[in-house]
Order: structure tokens, then C-alpha cells, then sequence
């Protein structure tokens, strides 16, 4: 069994999956509502065990199995990334995976604070004595081997928070994988990562964006705003409780309000005893507009910085919990000046049409890691499986 484990701001997925003659497929999963995180780091750690406990109870029944390991999803502010470079001399003449291995490891090597730790070393590419753009250097022949990696740390006490949540449900952590990461192998081509694109998944309680360009992740980033502010909006616009605001979201929500009819009212319940009222439904695009225009001028502002937005012959990917607000998809092509699609999750077998969702792209992408996880091993298996999870992914996966 493969399980991917999402801890996000306003829920947890646990979804189960089994690799039969190459092809994933879903054998259970299970939802539950989140309220231990905040802007992806845990801040309750008693509230984000029991939604882990509760989605992993939900997901055992539908799969008649007991789960023991995960592969968690972490994101968040805290997330940093940066370029680094490695080199080291070739012994035998020829690139062996060692060689390989030492040269990212030389490249890992960079002073960092204490309070963090490195999440991913992505190769970006590799140069034979002097000969760059190489993608697969084993087996070339040369004396030098250089490589330049994207590097992406994360603050130690958010991810060993997360890992000791996990562990206290009764799971053990197979691996840590940052999420948009895991959401772009869901929801990515590889034609598109080839091209240029931005992926931008927008989660409850933050968005994250990941840059792809010639097949290979050039630039991360996270915003500290994600759907659960827009439900905080209509809670103070609509003078409701917050359970009834996510609900009007969810089912009447559009941010352009050109788009909806001024004569068509919805029934927005009152606080405490107070009557519900009727209001045009116009009144709840005229509240989410500002708001996810002024989310959509930061991304943009996250693409330019990125020194990419030019590049990106794909455009962007919209994916997450609240990918499917109507009106976002237009209004993030006016403002990012991109073509600009939802992110729909990779259809495995047996993921029924009632739960293909943005919102699972994350889960459905850490399954797909678990999947190269279980392809290719570490070679060295250290006593400390927190520090074989680390190494792995220190490889580039």
C-alpha cells in the first residue's frame, strides 16, 4: 500500500493506493476537518493528531487494511528556497550514480541556521568538464562533474511538529514532501513542465507557487493567504457564522460580479437568534472580488520575481480547495497576462467522479511520490528513519 497523508489548514486527506501491473489504484480515503494548523504550521497539536486519526480511521474502513506508514505533505511561509552549487573530481573517468550521489550531497553542503533543515536538492543540471545542460550524466566520460541544484529548506520545528503529529496517531512517516511538489505531479504534464509553467495551488490557509521550466523545478515560493480568508470576508460582510459563509462560498461564491445576475437572491442565516435575510447574490461577489484580486497581484508579483514569468510558454496551473471559485480562472488571465487552467488530479483507478477535486491534488501527487519513493531506494538505510527521509529526498527526486 501507498498512503499520502495531506495536513493542511482546513482539512486532512488520507488516500490509499496499491501499484497493480504499473497502474495506481485507490483503495480508500478519508476526510476530515482540520483545525490545528495555521498558515501550514501546526499550532494545536492535539486538534491535528485527532483530524489524523479521524481521516486515517475513514480511510482503514474503506480499504478493510491498517495503515502503518505515510507520506506526509508539508507547506507553509516558512518554506525558502535557493540555488547552490556542487562539484567533485572524477576518479575513474566515467560518472557513476556515487559520483552522483557526492556531487548533490557537495552542493547540500552550504551553512545554514540551525533552526533550519533542506527539504529537497533538485538538480537543475549537470556539467561534464565543462559541457552544461546535461540531464543523466552516468556513464559520460570527463574529470570534473559539477551540478547546480534548487534547494528547498523549511524550519526545522515546523517539520519535526508535523513528523511527531503523525507518529502520535500511531503512523509512521515514510517521507516528507513539500506540497505543491506533490500537487505538480498530480496535476502537471510533463509537456508543460518542458514549456514553462506556474503552478499556484491554493490551499485554506495559504498558496504556494512552484515555477517549472525545461522539465525540472527552477523557483518555490508561499503566500500566507489562502480560501479560508475568503470565508472570513463574507463572516464579517454577511454578519453570519463562519460554517454558513463557507457553505455560501462554496455553493453561490463568484469573484466578478459582472458574471452574476443582481436578481438572484441567496438566504444568508443570522447570527444567535436573529432571522435569516435575503441578499443578491451579487452582494457576495462584490465581497470575494478585492479579495482574491489582491491574492492574484501578490502571485503575480511572485512570478515576476521569479525572473520566469516570461518563460512560461504554459502558463499557469490553478489546483487546491478553492481552484474552482467561479470568475478566479478569468481573473487570473486578465492579471497574470497568462493562459491560465484548473488543475485537475491525475484520474486513478477506482478515485470515484464524486471525489475528483482539486482539492485531492495533493494527496493524489504524494501517492505519486510514494510510488518513486518505493522505485528507487536509498542505498544506505541510516538506524534514524528521520534522517533516511532527508537523505532520500536530499537526492533530488
Amino acid at each position: 500500500m501507498i498512503v499520502g497523508l495531506d495536513v493542511g489548514t482546513t482539512k486532512v486527506c488520507c488516500l490509499v493506493a496499491e501499484e497493480i501491473e504499473d497502474e495506481l489504484r485507490v483503495l480508500g480515503l478519508g476526510l476530515a476537518h482540520a483545525t490545528g494548523l495555521r498558515r501550514g504550521v501546526v499550532v494545536n497539536i492535539e486538534s491535528t493528531v485527532s483530524a489524523i486519526v479521524e481521516a486515517v480511521r475513514q480511510a482503514e474502513e474503506a480499504c478493510g487494511e491498517e495503515i502503518r506508514e505515510v507520506i506526509v505533505g508539508i507547506a507553509g511561509t516558512h518554506i525558502r528556497s535557493q540555488q547552490s552549487h556542487g562539484v567533485i573530481a572524477l576518479r575513474n573517468g566515467e560518472v557513476t550514480p556515487e559520483d552522483v550521489d557526492k556531487v548533490i550531497e557537495a552542493a547540500r553542503a552550504i551553512n545554514l541556521p540551525n533552526d533550519r533543515l533542506i527539504l529537497h536538492a533538485i538538480p537543475q543540471e549537470y556539467i561534464v568538464d565543462e559541457q552544461g545542460g546535461i540531464e543523466q550524466p552516468v556513464g559520460m566520460s570527463g574529470v570534473r562533474l559539477e551540478v547546480k541544484v534548487h534547494l528547498i529548506t523549511a524550519a526545522a520545528s515546523a517539520v519535526h511538529n508535523l513528523v511527531k503529529c503523525v507518529e502520535k496517531a500511531g503512523l509512521a512517516v515514510e517521507a516528507v514532501v513539500l506540497q505543491p511538489l506533490a500537487s505538480a505531479e498530480a496535476v502537471l504534464t510533463e509537456e508543460e513542465k518542458q514549456l514553462g509553467v506556474a503552478l499556484i495551488d491554493f490551499g485554506g490557509g495559504t498558496t504556494d507557487v512552484a515555477v517549472f521550466l525545461e522539465g525540472t523545478l527552477r523557483h518555490t515560493g508561499a503566500v500566507g493567504v489562502g480560501g479560508q480568508i475568503l470565508t472570513s470576508d463574507l463572516t464579517v460582510g454577511l454578519r453570519t457564522t463562519m460554517s454558513a459563509a463557507e457553505r455560501l462560498k462554496v455553493h453561490y461564491g463568484c469573484c466578478l460580479a459582472p458574471m452574476v445576475p443582481r436578481e438572484e437572491y441567496i438566504e444568508v442565516p443570522g447570527l444567535g437568534n436573529r432571522p435569516a435575510r435575503k441578499l443578491s447574490r451579487q452582494v457576495l461577489a462584490e465581497i470575494l472580488e478585492p479579495r482574491v484580486e489582491e491574492l492574484l497581484e501578490i502571485i503575480n508579483t511572485e512570478l515576476e520575481r521569479s525572473g520566469l514569468k516570461p518563460r512560461l510558454g504554459s502558463g499557469a496551473v490553478i489546483t487546491g480547495g478553492s481552484a474552482l471559485l467561479p470568475g478566479l480562472i478569468e481573473m487570473a488571465d486578465q492579471i497574470f497576462e497568462l493562459p491560465t487552467r484548473i488543475g485537475y488530479p491525475r484520474k486513478l483507478s477506482g478515485l470515484s467522479e464524486e471525489v475528483y477535486h482539486p482539492r485531492l491534488a495533493t494527496a493524489v501527487g504524494l501517492v505519486l511520490f510514494g510510488r518513486n519513493l518505493g522505485a528507487e531506494r536509498p542505498r544506505s538505510s541510516p538506524k534514524n528513519p528521520f534522517k533516511k527521509i532527508l537523505e532520500f529526498f536530499g537526492r533530488g527526486l
